[in-house]
């Protein structure tokens, strides 16, 4: 056979084998399903975690494989934590105390993976941990009833004049009035502050967080994000040793109903205090406990 005709058919033969390869990865993923991830270490701002490697489901035109480190957060919907060539990984960003569902997924140039299935884990604790109790067992009344205890949960007495608690909320309808109250604290309503804050939705006027709203902002109808914070004027707590119950009561200028039920640090009633991670704890502007989109 004459060296052009073996070339063209040498050639024919690996664009079929191609075309093979791709119809089979047209089937599906391209890249096997990572193993679910495992915790090897658990540390207040860090977390380790291995897992099962990939690979390529046909041989062939393999390219290095990349693993996304995900917390799935609806259909198609995720949040990123990291990614790496390795089969283990070290996350730094985590909030301590805090719940996290973590899968893995294997991403190459021409191929991926389904995602693994997730792994639960709560991640150790900081220097201290908000303990939640839910007075109020209908979330849509005109008033935000709950308890809240500060614990220190580090080995150093906890200054707590460097806390800073935000209880995450959203203003259903546009509506940003909010009157915070100190009903009655073991350490001292007076020893307390409280401010509302909200985040103007894209579009609106310079300066994104503001209350109270500029006329015409928020636009009525749209649902906006925002917290109650807490800090103290001042207090020391040894470890180990908690501020004691805080009863915080919330409503409108005109006393109209609230609908509690999408606000992030919402929990239903129970009569149990809880370690609530979807409220946040910050002390000297560093996160030790809480993540509202873990």
């Amino acid at each position: 056979m004459p060296a052009r005709r073996v070339t063209a058919t040498i050639a024919l033969a690996a664009l079929a084998s191609l075309l093979a390869v791709n119809a089979a990865r047209a089937d599906g993923p391209a890249i096997s399903t990572p193993g679910t991830p495992t915790v090897v270490a658990n540390e207040p701002h860090e977390l380790t975690l291995s897992w099962a490697p990939s690979a390529w489901v046909e041989p062939g035109a393999e390219q290095p494989i990349n693993y996304e480190v995900q917390v799935p957060l609806g259909p198609n919907t995720y949040r990123f934590l990291g990614s790496t060539t390795d089969t283990t990984i070290t996350l730094t960003d985590l909030a301590p105390g805090t719940t996290y569902r973590i899968a893995i997924a294997a991403r190459a140039l021409g191929g991926y993976s389904d995602t693994s299935p997730t792994t639960t884990v709560r991640t150790a604790a900081g220097s201290a941990t908000v303990s939640y109790l839910n007075l109020d067992w209908s979330p849509t009344n005109n008033q935000i009833q709950h308890l809240l205890k500060v614990t220190n949960t580090g080995t150093a007495p906890l200054d707590l004049s460097t806390v800073r608690v935000r209880y995450h909320l959203r203003f259903e309808g546009a509506n940003t009035s909010l009157v915070p109250n100190c009903d009655w604290a073991a350490l001292g309503c007076d020893r307390i502050r409280q401010s509302v804050q909200f985040f103007i939705p894209p579009g609106g006027p310079p300066g994104g967080m503001t209350t109270p709203a500029p006329p015409g902002y928020p636009i009525p109808g749209t649902p906006v994000p925002g917290w109650v914070e807490l800090t103290f004027t001042d207090g020391t707590l040894a470890p180990g040793q908690s501020t004691g119950p805080i009863q915080l009561r919330h409503h409108r200028h005109s006393w109209s109903d609230i609908d509690e039920r999408d606000d992030p640090s919402w929990l239903a009633a129970t009569s149990q205090w809880t370690e609530n991670d979807r409220i946040t704890l910050d002390v000297d502007g560093v996160r030790e406990f809480g993540d509202t989109i873990s």
